[in-house]
């Protein structure tokens, strides 16, 4: 995949979706006629590509049917890749000095967390054996014959390679005093802190710096030469990218406080409402080569 080429042929505008709880249906699959819709969208020149915090070894387990021309932005901001091969792009990494920070700075890394770690292609998520948060060993067990969901040795073994994210796992009186300690000890890294689209439980997702969607979201654009970002969402990490697109819509079913941010609100994940906001959006516009 080609990040900086340029297609003179392309349409002015990227469109970008989160996954859970926007494209994805309530059970974390994308339903056949929106593979079929966004698929044919692409092939005939659409700029389309997808934003998540999974990593995307998880991402490709449920988008692999999506035959998608751009990187994929996963890891919040931290890694661009390719959906379709499933390589890493470009990748951003903690300094060997934020690693012995973050050490430091969470002694409930081994209860509640994980590091994922780069080795070359290769990516780990580290974890400790012993007592867990319910989140994080239902987490554990969901991945239980992934290769990449890795038990270490220590510590230190959690860290190991090239870390360049952390994850946290667990109910809200648990994971937010954390949050509230990483933001005051050190504002470098990006930090999103939010409910779990599927269970009670909250997530507090550590990137390295300059590393959130809207950001990527931002590089791509220039990068490759659009005119206009229109993006779709339901939770709390989309707020930074939809401040920052041309247009922003909210799926029914999205918070709040992110539905106030929108240029509308769309149907809701369960009625395939991004892929049929696309094809009339896309068609209506003539963008089509």
């Amino acid at each position: 995949m080609e990040l900086y080429e340029k297609n003179e042929a392309k349409p002015d505008t990227l469109y970008i979706t989160d996954l859970d709880g926007t494209l994805l249906r309530n059970n974390e699959t994308v339903s056949a006629h929106t593979i079929e819709t966004v698929n044919e969208l692409v092939a005939d020149g659409m700029a389309f590509t997808f934003a998540t915090a999974r990593s995307i070894e998880s991402a490709r387990k449920i988008t692999g049917g999506l035959k998608l021309k751009l990187p994929v932005i996963t890891r919040n901001g931290a890694v661009l890749a390719d959906n379709n091969t499933g390589k890493h792009i470009e990748k951003a990494l903690f300094t060997k000095e934020e690693n012995e920070l973050l050490k430091k700075l969470l002694p409930e890394l081994p209860e509640c967390g994980f590091v994922s770690c780069f080795t070359g292609e290769v990516m780990l998520r580290m974890y400790l054996s012993g007592i867990h948060t319910k989140g994080l060993q239902t987490y554990i067990d969901y991945y239980a014959n992934d290769p990449s969901m890795q038990e270490a040795g220590d510590l230190a073994d959690m860290f190991r390679g090239q870390p360049g994210y952390v994850t946290l796992v667990g109910e809200r009186d648990c994971i937010a005093p954390i949050y509230e300690r990483i933001k005051a000890a050190y504002g470098g890294w990006e930090c999103v802190f939010s409910k779990d689209t599927y269970s009670d439980d909250y997530w507090l997702e550590i990137c390295p710096q300059n590393c959130t969607k809207a950001k990527t979201i931002l590089k791509l654009k220039e990068r490759l030469g659009y005119k206009r970002v229109v993006v779709f969402g339901d939770s709390v990490n989309d707020m930074p990218m939809f401040r920052i697109a041309d247009e922003a819509y909210a799926v029914a079913n999205a918070i709040p406080e992110l539905k106030k941010l929108a240029t509308a609100v769309i149907g809701t994940n369960e009625e395939d409402a991004v892929a049929e906001f696309l094809k009339k959006a896309y068609r209506d516009k003539g963008e089509t080569r």
